[in-house]
């Protein structure tokens, strides 16, 4: 899952083409407009879905066939030519051309006064300056991005990017893109992984003034068709406020609700056969979870030798996310990455989700350039074929989530060989450092207690004291895994009045 190949599906003919019939009618080309309401998508989707579905036509000009990576960069859109800034509206939208990766056509349109009007392609928007120059007309887009003004009132900065599959990414003020999520996730760990693709885009054109924009979605593949709809308020904290429609066109017992895509490389939980300058490489470093009781979870993230899936059983989830905790450039050292931008993405659900499970992913990765996490929650009941799923959620793309101010949170974990001591050389010692919440201010003769488990293996030596050199409150233990090669480990501080600490949970695999 290369974070460039995007991925996969896509569109070769117009909306209007797909569905015949009346609906055909309804989508007219050449820029006429047609009636749009909250529910035109929704009712496109359901009869997309009651029909075969069609696998797209990928071909290219011939000057767009076999571009790389550099030559499909140097095609860019022309900022002056983006949607709505001749009015001097408070965002603007431009266009990825198709090309490299991004060979899919997506059918964009504005909607206005109750109409939408498709945005028709034009050479004239883009410089080719590696490649041959575009003639076709109705060569449609690959994605668009917004832009709004986000870090100084002057200037519209990129706020959010919709490209490839059902792939999508968005910042909050000061930070860089890093993890990616998508509409839907389908079969992911099989060897037959699906990628739903948007196949077309309605956007709502803000009026002045506007705080947040809407743009719709519409999502096919060949088991499942959906409407989306996301109103994206960007600012400190950027926030999609998303509602999924979706229509099965087979039952879907492997299906992925918000699903959050990553790369984690290494961090000091993670070193084993790392020779790098840098202390960490990740776009995150941790799933956090608060689970429909009340508890609040992090498992920091790590690079497998081998794909790894876990699976946290809930009923109606509160929330879930893959977060970047790490903000300081030290944690780093990359002066073009910029890791410590990168935004965290935490799902709230709204409304009852049910029973089902947050099911995470780790692959193994050689390089930084690979996505290799996965999250999403999955329902504990396949979605039923012939009727409509709904799922509403916030999406929360932030620095730190306000979780339970009441809790500490793990701020690093470190794990390395036992070097000294009864169990030295056959023991991993695990250290963990807490901060904030009820820890703060507790001194040495603080009744702390610490509950430290693992399922296979042997605990050995805990220990829990203040950390003064960092602040907080330190957690360590030996691992003593014998001849086990995966391990759960779990631990959390408390005292009379009950947890402490968020709950840490962690796989050790060998």
């Amino acid at each position: 899952m290369h974070r460039r190949e995007v991925l996969l599906a896509g569109l070769s003919w117009p909306i209007w083409e797909l569905l015949g019939g009346a609906q055909a009618r309804a989508w007219a080309p050449a820029g006429a407009p047609a009636a749009f309401d909250a529910d035109t998508v929704a009712k496109t989707a359901q009869a997309l879905a009651a029909k075969p579905f069609v696998p797209q036509n990928k071909q290219l000009p011939a000057s767009l066939e076999r571009i790389g990576y550099d030559e499909y960069r140097s095609i860019r859109f022309n900022p002056a030519q983006a949607l709505w800034r001749a009015e001097g509206l408070p965002f603007q939208a431009q266009f990825f051309h198709r090309g490299f990766f991004f060979r899919d056509r997506v059918d964009i349109y504005q909607v206005a006064d109750g109409k939408a009007t498709p945005v028709v392609y034009k050479p004239s928007q883009f410089t080719f300056q590696g490649v041959k120059a575009q003639t076709e007309t109705d060569l449609g887009y690959a994605g668009f991005r917004l832009h709004a003004p986000i870090n100084r009132p002057e200037y519209f900065d990129e706020i959010a990017a919709f490209l490839g599959a059902s792939y999508f990414r968005a910042v909050a003020k000061g930070q860089a893109y890093g993890l990616s999520a998508r509409g839907l996730a389908l079969k992911t760990g099989g060897s037959q992984e699906e990628f739903p693709v948007f196949r077309a885009f309605w956007l709502e054109r803000p009026a002045k003034g506007a705080k947040q924009i809407t743009v719709h979605a519409l999502l096919d593949s060949p088991s499942v068709a959906g409407a989306y709809r996301f109103t994206i308020t960007p600012g400190v904290q950027t926030v999609f406020d998303a509602s999924a429609r979706l229509f099965p066109r087979v039952a879907l017992d492997e299906v992925g609700i918000a699903p959050l895509t990553s790369m984690f490389q290494f961090d000091s939980n993670d070193r084993v056969g790392i020779d790098d300058y840098r202390p960490a490489v990740h776009d995150s470093d941790g799933l956090g979870m608060i689970n429909g009781r009340g508890e609040q979870i992090w498992r920091p993230l790590s690079n497998p030798s081998t794909v790894q899936e876990s699976g946290f059983e809930d009923t109606n989830p509160r929330g879930f996310g893959l977060m970047q905790r790490k903000r300081a450039f030290a944690d780093y050292a990359d002066s073009e990455a910029h890791y410590e931008k990168r935004p965290s993405l935490w799902i709230e659900p709204q409304g009852e989700w049910g029973e089902g499970a947050v099911h995470l992913f780790e692959l193994p990765t050689a390089d930084e350039f690979h996505d290799n996490i996965v999250a999403f929650w999955r329902p504990k009941q396949p979605l039923a074929a012939g009727r409509e799923h709904r799922f509403d959620y916030r999406m929360h793309w932030c620095d730190q989530h306000s979780w339970k101010p009441e809790l500490a949170t793990v701020t690093r974990t470190r794990i390395g060989g036992l070097t000294f001591g009864e169990n030295a050389g056959k023991a991993r010692l695990v250290v963990i450092d807490f901060d904030g919440g009820r820890l703060e201010g507790l001194g040495d003769n603080a009744k702390v207690k610490a509950d430290v488990s693992a399922s296979k293996g042997r605990i050995a030596n805990v220990t829990a004291h203040p950390n003064p050199g960092a602040g907080g409150w330190r957690l360590g233990f030996e691992l003593v895994p014998g001849n086990e090669r995966s391990i759960e480990l779990r631990a959390v501080l408390g005292d009379e009045r009950g947890p402490l600490t968020e709950t840490w949970l962690y796989r050790w695999t060998l």
